[in-house]
Formats: structure tokens, sequence, C-alpha cells
């Protein structure tokens, strides 16, 4: 008997592989962004510049290379993606990008986070087009990468991209759904009390869809995607007590892990605690979504092989 999430994510797929109005001639291509702005490319990018991992994942992931990418400030370029990255410009931090630089390498597109480009936005769009893009949830990613692969001229295999991707999910929540359905915290934070993300940022959505149940809940505010999640007292998350506790990296030392409590986790007791890597904060694009799902599948979906896209 197909489950009604079975059903649901049937219904969402076919809606999400729906075609995305954007070609309005072979040589006019017209998108609306997530700002709710149009587009329009005369011709598809050859030179895209990214002020997010996205638009540097979702480049390389279409065969293009991008000619400047921003970084993550001291820790530099995501390392799934340094060794393509090689040469490319740097634009400082997305929350900072150095716009002449990034005017220096005359870019024909700009692929952004709508929330980091927002303040620089008229500027950005005097360089080249901006397509500013909410990169939170798993439908975010995957119309994001749609709309890329238009105005990059690769939209047939954007399309690929997502379908593969979203077959693998399936596939991955088959194998485990004979399975109880543990518990788990996605946390970050550095500080005394973590963080914990909500059901709708893309990694915790991606477990839910895994037959995983994410402790940290519904957000208040669906439609805006903010906040991301919420502090959490130790307190607290002993209360929820996760089978499961995911670490996502931080610069400073996790002063919450030294909390006396932290070792009566059952997570913690139990040794089924991870640190997972930096791509999971910002894992919309097509290369990030699959390591993740390669590190799920690896840490936590015992007695199934590993399968890595890269």
């Amino acid at each position: 008997m197909i489950s009604l999430r079975q059903q649901i994510n049937r219904i969402l797929i076919v809606a999400l592989l729906s075609p995305v109005p954007g070609l309005s001639s072979e040589s006019d291509i017209r998108l609306t962004d997530d700002r709710g702005d149009t587009l329009r490319l005369s011709a598809p990018a050859v030179r895209p510049a990214a002020i997010s991992t996205f638009g540097a994942d979702v480049a390389l992931a279409l065969g293009r290379t991008p000619v400047a990418v921003t970084d993550y400030g001291i820790e530099g370029v995501p390392d799934y993606l340094a060794s393509q990255l090689v040469g490319v410009a740097g634009l400082g931090p997305r929350h900072q990008p150095n716009l002449e630089v990034l005017s220096s390498v005359r870019p024909d597109l700009v692929i952004g986070i709508r929330r980091y480009t927002e303040k620089d936005g008229d500027q950005i769009s005097t360089i080249a087009p901006l397509l500013a893009l909410d990169l939170i949830t798993v439908d975010d990613s995957l119309r994001a990468v749609s709309l890329a692969g238009q105005a990059l001229g690769a939209a047939e295999e954007a399309s690929e991209l997502n379908q593969n991707f979203l077959a693998r999910v399936q596939e991955l929540a088959e194998l485990n759904s004979n399975k109880t359905e543990p518990t788990v915290a996605l946390l970050t934070s550095g500080s005394e009390t973590p963080f914990l993300y909500y059901d709708h940022f893309l990694p915790t959505a991606m477990l839910e869809q895994l037959n995983f149940d994410n402790v940290g809940g519904a957000p208040p505010n669906p439609a805006s995607g903010i906040p991301l999640g919420y502090r959490i007292s130790l307190e607290a998350l002993l209360g929820f007590d996760p089978d499961i506790i995911l670490l996502l990296p931080t610069s400073r030392q996790r002063a919450f892990t030294l909390n006396p409590i932290w070792p009566y986790l059952t997570a913690v007791r139990n040794d089924n605690v991870y640190e997972v890597p930096h791509y999971w904060k910002e894992g919309a694009g097509p290369k990030a979504r699959e390591l993740i799902l390669d590190d799920i599948q690896r840490l936590l979906l015992t007695g199934t092989p590993a399968e890595s896209t890269e």
C-alpha cells in the first residue's frame, strides 16, 4: 500500500517538474526570480558570477565555470568545489561581496541568494542581470536549479538533475520505509545554546523525506521561510532527547557540548553524534544536495551502500 507520505511526494514531484515559464523565444530569455523581478537575457549566459555557493555549484554542475564566486570568509571557497574553482576570481563573503571585482570580470549573469543581495541589488543589476533566489527549502532548490538552467541555456540538463535527485530521494526513502522513524536534531552554533533547525530547512526536509523525525518541528512562518530555526536550551533538547544529533561546522568550540546535560542525551550516550560538512549549511546546489544524501546514506542508513555522484 502506498503511504500518505509517498502519495504526497509523487504529487510534489509532478508539480515541481512541470515546466517553469521562461523562454519567450530562441534568442530572448525571460525569467522571474524570487523577488518577483523579471530578468531579460538576449542569449544564454556564458559568464555567470556567484554571490552564493549555489551559483558556483549549479554552474559547475551544468558544465559552466563561473567567472567569480563568493566564499565562506576565512574558510575560503567550499572544499567540495575548490578544485574546480582554481583561478576563479574571489568576491569575498556572500553577505559583503566585492562589487568592484564583480564589475571587473564582466559577468553576463549574477546568481545570488536573495536575502544577501537585497541591499546591493540595484547596484549589482547595473553590472549584470541578477537572479536572486530563496535557497532554503527543497522546493527552492528545485526551482532555482530550473531557473539557473534556463538562464545558462541548459534547461534540459537542469531538469535531468532535478529528476535524478528526486528519484534518489524516493529510492532511499523506500529502502528505509520499514524501519521506525528515529528522531534527529540538526544543530549549529559555538555558544552555550545551540541553534536547532525547523523541518523546512533543506537538509532536515530531506531527512524527513527519508523517514527520520526532525525534533525541530514545523516553522511558525512557512510561507516566508524565515526563521530557519531557533535557540534551544540543553534542558529543552533533553526533553526531545533525539536518537541522532548532526552538528554543522563552526569556527568556535561548541560550548553547549561542555554543558553537564550533554552527556545525558541519548544520541551522545549511544555515540550517534556526527559532524557534517559545510555544504549542509547551503545545500541547494545539485552537487551539494547529492553529497548530503551521500552523508545520510553513509552515516544513518545502515545496510545501504553509499552512492556518490562525485
